[in-house]
C-alpha cells in the first residue's frame, strides 16, 4: 500500500502503520519534516483527499503531495486533544476551538471545488428507514422538513466534526482531518460535535444545553435551527451504528436532548 509513495516522494518511514477498511496511515519523515501518509482504498476517502487539497491549508491539515489515492500530510501533535479539554472541564473551549476550525474550512473560496456528496444523499438512509423506533421516526422528519428547505448559507461541509478529527499542530494550531467531502447547509458541520467525545458528556442535559448556547453563539447559528440539525443528525448516526451492529445509545439520547429543546 504505501512502498510506491515511499519512493515516488521520498519517504522516510518514522512509525507503525494504521490499517482501516477505507485505506491506511503511515507516519513518515519528508524532507526533515515530520509527515503522515495516508493512502484510500475506497471512494469516500478518496474525496476526502481531494477536499483536503482544495483547501489548501486553511482550516485543515495542508497537503504537501497529492496522487491518485495518496496524500502526504503535515503531521499532528499528539497533545493536546480536544477530547482531553472536554474531560478536564474545559468542554466549552473544545466546542468553541471545534467552531473557529469549522468557520475557517467554510470560509475557504477557491475555484473548481471536489466532487462533493448533497446532503439529502448523505440522509437517504435514515430518509428510508421504516422501523417503528419513534425516535428515529422524529428524527426523519426533522431531517426531511430540513433538506426539503432553501439551505441556509450553503457551503463545501466537512461532514464528520468531532473532537477525534480536529488536531493540534504546534504553531499552526488547530486544524481538521478526514473529511467526507458534503455540500449543503452550513449548520449541519456542527451537530456531530455534539455526539461527542464521550457517552458521559454527550448525553448530560444541563452540558447538552450549554453546549447548544456555546455553539449558537460560536459559531452565528440560530438556536432552533442548529437543534434541528442535532436531532437529524443523531438519527442519521443511530442508523448507522445499528446497520453495523454497535449500541447507537449515545446518539439517540442525543437525538431524545434535542427533541426536548425542540418540543416535537
Amino acid at each position: 500500500m504505501f512502498d510506491r509513495y515511499i519512493g515516488l516522494w521520498a519517504l522516510v518511514p518514522d512509525g507503525d502503520a494504521i490499517l482501516t477498511a477505507s485505506g491506511g496511515l503511515l507516519p513518515v519523515v519528508w524532507h526533515g519534516q515530520s509527515a503522515m501518509l495516508k493512502v484510500a482504498t475506497c471512494d469516500e476517502e478518496r474525496r476526502g483527499n481531494a477536499l483536503m487539497t482544495w483547501w489548501n491549508g486553511q482550516g485543515a491539515a495542508q497537503v504537501w503531495r497529492h496522487d491518485g489515492d495518496a496524500v502526504l500530510l503535515e503531521r499532528a501533535q499528539p497533545a493536546p486533544s480536544l477530547a482531553g479539554y472536554s474531560a478536564s472541564g474545559r468542554d466549552d473551549d473544545a466546542m468553541r476551538i471545534a467552531c473557529d476550525v469549522v468557520a475557517r474550512l467554510h470560509a475557504h473560496r477557491a475555484p473548481a471545488p471536489p466532487g462533493v456528496v448533497p446532503l439529502r444523499d448523505w440522509f437517504g438512509t435514515l430518509l428510508a428507514h421504516d422501523g417503528t423506533d419513534d425516535v428515529l421516526r422524529r428524527s426523519a422528519a426533522t431531517a426531511r422538513a430540513l433538506l426539503s428547505a432553501p439551505p441556509v448559507d450553503e457551503v463545501v461541509l466537512h461532514g464528520d466534526i468531532h473532537h477525534g478529527n480536529l488536531l493540534h499542530f504546534g504553531a499552526r494550531g488547530w486544524l481538521a482531518i478526514d473529511p467526507k467531502a458534503l455540500r449543503g447547509e452550513r449548520g449541519f458541520d456542527y451537530a456531530n460535535l455534539f455526539c461527542n467525545p464521550a457517552h458521559e458528556i454527550a448525553v448530560d442535559p444541563v452540558r447538552f444545553e450549554q453546549r447548544v448556547t456555546c455553539v449558537a453563539d460560536a459559531a452565528k447559528l440560530d438556536r432552533r435551527r442548529l437543534l434541528q440539525w442535532i436531532h437529524a443528525w443523531a438519527g442519521l448516526s443511530a442508523v448507522w451504528l445499528m446497520e453495523d451492529d454497535l449500541p447507537p445509545d449515545t446518539s439517540l439520547q442525543v437525538a431524545q436532548l434535542a427533541a426536548h429543546a425542540l418540543g416535537v
